[in-house]
């Protein structure tokens, strides 16, 4: 990024461009041009092949601080437009910085699909690029920064979406409806569990290791901790396949409970109709591995919601069950919906009901919303919501206590020790992006 496209603030590095979609308008053609930041395992997969395969978007640009990971990137939509067109294609550029491509005015909206440390930063400064985003999940890793990020979106006016999945398979929405229109009685508990992350594969202390030759390390690791390189910290070189060692990191992920418990706390959220709040207690009990890999790898929480819903997290299979007054209904990971009765399941819905069927999948949803500048099914607050319900409780593990937690000031009571918790320390220059 060239100092003539900086313009500074109160101290802070803001860009200077600002894109036709915050006017309204978009190219001739009503397409929707992508930038792709991150190009590891989620990004690669799912992510880009969803964004190529919709007709009303364009992927332009790839980046990512690993050279061979953005190379694969930059062939695969390359191929997949060459393939489309019938001839060459070599249209996607790509960048090393992130802050290169947010630069763009031809860039109207980002996927930022990187280690969870960077979901913040890179979220603040897209949405002050005027640049709308989709992010992975879980959308922080601390509760101050996940505030911090739905700040930035409603003060810039962004559209924004948490990239998760699950509201989009129909086991999980339809759950969701069914206890939103009563099915079950009044709703009284939630179980969710979700996997184990480790499963014995703890990797023994690992030696420092030379930066290879591909990899920035200093802007991977960006507002990190410093911390020497070791392959198990980062990823696998050269391979997109297998899951990282920095979702077993604190440093960078919060583990499993954000991990996986994003997806389910999210749809517990939902059929609670509780997706702008949360509970006002959490208590429990969890095991952390100790080493390079030091994140939470088994617990048991028990939260309380204000309307006397209780919530049972623990680590176990991937599953939701909803308990009511007249019955239950359960979904277990990744189709298998039960439930006490199979009138439950049948019941037709009438047309003053919740009604969820035209649930659409997440890149579409996300694409449409900027398209007619309507909101997602899951704006940054909604993400924001479903990863504070796993940061309270990893808080409670860690404190060895009962936590009383305020959802509308977001503060916990009485207790100046949690609180404390909800921030982290940011290197220099990036503590510099909050404001």
């Amino acid at each position: 990024m060239t100092k003539s496209s900086l313009a500074v603030a109160g101290g802070l590095l803001l860009p200077s461009i600002v894109p036709s979609s915050v006017f309204g308008a978009k190219a001739p053609s009503n397409r929707i041009n992508i930038g792709m930041i991150g190009m590891g395992r989620q990004a690669y997969h799912p992510n880009l092949t969803q964004f190529l395969e919709a007709q009303d978007a364009q992927v332009v640009a790839v980046c990512d601080v690993d050279s061979w990971r953005m190379e694969q990137g930059l062939q695969k939509v390359n191929q997949y437009y060459s393939e489309a067109k019938g001839k060459s294609f070599k249209g996607c550029s790509s960048h090393e910085d992130f802050r290169d491509l947010l630069e763009r005015n031809d860039i109207d909206a980002v996927m930022i699909s990187t280690p969870d440390h960077w979901h913040v930063p890179m979220g603040i400064m897209a949405a002050r690029a005027g640049k709308d985003f989709s992010v992975e999940k879980p959308l922080s890793t601390h509760l101050a920064g996940g505030r911090a990020l739905v700040d930035a979106v409603k003060r810039h006016k962004i559209i924004s979406r948490t990239d998760s999945e699950f509201r989009s398979l129909k086991p999980f929405w339809r759950a969701a409806e069914l206890v939103r229109n009563g099915r079950i009685g009044e709703l009284h508990t939630i179980h969710a569990g979700v996997p184990f992350d480790m499963n014995g594969e703890v990797p023994p202390a690992q030696p420092t290791m030379p930066v290879p030759e591909e990899l920035n390390y200093d802007r991977w690791l960006g507002p990190a901790p410093f911390a020497p390189y070791t392959e198990k910290r980062v990823h696998n070189r050269k391979e997109i396949q297998a899951r990282p060692g920095w979702m077993r990191i604190s440093d960078y992920c919060n583990g499993m409970i954000s991990n996986w418990g994003t997806h389910l706390l999210d749809i517990a959220q939902w059929a609670n109709n509780t997706e702008y709040t949360g509970p006002v207690e959490v208590e429990g009990t969890g095991e952390f591995t100790t080493g390079l890999w030091n994140t939470v790898n088994s617990f048991k929480l028990r939260y309380r919601y204000e309307n006397g819903v209780q919530l049972l997290y623990k680590t176990e299979n991937p599953y939701i069950r909803f308990e009511g007054s007249e019955g239950w209904v359960q979904v277990e990971y990744p189709d298998k919906i039960t439930a006490s009765s199979a009138s439950i399941l049948d019941t037709k819905k009438n047309s003053e009901e919740v009604n969820f069927a035209s649930t659409k999948e997440d890149k579409r949803d996300f694409l449409d919303a900027v398209k007619n500048r309507t909101k997602t099914l899951e704006p940054v607050e909604v993400g924001h919501r479903v990863v504070s319900i796993c940061q309270i409780g990893l808080i409670a593990i860690k404190l060895g206590r009962k936590l009383h937690w305020d959802p509308e000031s977001e503060e916990f009571k009485n207790d100046n020790a949690a609180n404390a918790m909800k921030y982290i320390a940011l290197r220099s220059p990036w503590s510099q992006i909050f404001d």
